[in-house]
Formats: structure tokens, sequence, C-alpha cells
């Protein structure tokens, strides 16, 4: 494993969706299993994470957070594995990617603790409406075989992860757009390595 990119997480988090961007590229990376509690808010992790929270991930000298970021970042910085379009035609590529960080992920959260906009709100919090949020959902996915078109880029690591969690805990409406292109990237060899290993971290039952 290589020292050089080191990939901090726990497998009951978010850290399943960077796993499988870091299985995408391809690289050599060294993996550290950050405990919940003391260890993820002790000032050795807030040193990589102040907000104590995984994953994050460190490459030389340089360190990312938020999986958003992981995910566009480790495109950028191995372009052989082909996980982002030419800059010039990244414009699909950064809007999805960035909906599915903030419209998509706010309004799913929201939902899943009762907290909905009512009418005054909705101007207010970046996506107006749930049923909205699904429903450009639903028509950005129509376009293509991917969200950013015909090719598979680290937008939709980040965006299936999200809805592949939504329709396995009922936090996301199981419209068949959504569950056709979810069997499509949980196909794919490299989240079938990632959701493996993840699986085998996972602690044995007490």
């Amino acid at each position: 494993m290589s020292k050089d990119l080191v990939f901090y997480t726990n497998p009951r988090s978010r850290g399943r969706i960077a796993r499988w961007m870091l299985e995408e590229v391809g690289a050599p990376f060294e993996t550290e299993i950050v405990a919940y509690g003391e260890e993820m808010k002790g000032p050795g992790y807030r040193a990589i994470n102040p907000m104590g929270k995984v994953p994050a991930v460190r490459h030389g000298e340089t360190v990312v957070t938020e999986c958003a970021a992981i995910c566009a970042y480790l495109a950028d910085a191995f372009p052989e594995a082909g996980l982002a379009p030419p800059p010039g035609e990244r414009g699909s590529y950064y809007r999805w990617l960035f909906f599915a960080a903030g419209p998509v992920e706010a309004a799913v959260m929201d939902k899943a603790m009762g907290l909905e906009p009512d009418a005054d709100q909705q101007g207010m919090v970046g996506y107006g409406t749930f049923a909205l949020v699904m429903d450009v959902l639903e028509q950005a996915l129509a376009q293509g075989r991917y969200i950013a078109g015909d090719r598979f880029t680290a937008a939709d690591v980040f965006l299936g992860a999200q809805i592949n969690w939504g329709l396995q805990f009922g936090t996301m409406e199981a419209r068949p757009g959504f569950a056709d292109y979810v069997a499509k990237l949980t196909a794919r060899e490299a989240f079938k390595r990632a959701a493996a290993l993840d699986d085998a971290a996972m602690p044995a039952e007490t």
C-alpha cells in the first residue's frame, strides 16, 4: 500500500463513498479505520479533520475532506482513471456533482428528520421542496446513460451512492429511473470491491 495516499474512514459512514471512488481510481492507498467516539473526536484525528468526522484523504501534504470534494479531487489527481471530463466539458459534471452534495442531500435529510419547509421557507432552503428535487433528478437521469452524459464519472460515484442509500433506507422515492441507475452502478467491479472491503471491516457483532 502506498503511504502517499492515506484514506481515513469507518465502514459505518459516508466513507463508503470515498472507498468506492478510490477503487475506481485504482491507485494504491493505505486505509486507517477511525473509531467513533474518543478516537474520531480526539486531537490526533482532528488534526486531519477539525470536524472530527470521516472520511478524509491525505495525498502527500494535501488533506481533503467532504465526500464530494474527495471524489472531485481524486478524479483530478489521477486523470489516467478517466473519472472527469476534459476541463472544457465539465458543466454537467460539476452541476450534478454539487447538486447531489447540496440540494439532494439537504432535501433527503430534512425530510427524513421531518423538517419540511413551508411555502415561506422554500425560497430560503436552497432546494425548494423534496418533490421538486426528486423530479429534477429523475429528469436529469433520463437524459443519458450517466448523470453527466454517456460517460461514467466521479459525479456518478457520489450521486449513485446517495440514491443507493436512499432506496435502501426508504428516504428517497422508489422511482424506476432511480432503481435502473443504481443497478447499473452497483454492477461495477469497483463498487463490488469497495463494498466487500467495507463489509469485511465492520466490527463483529457482540
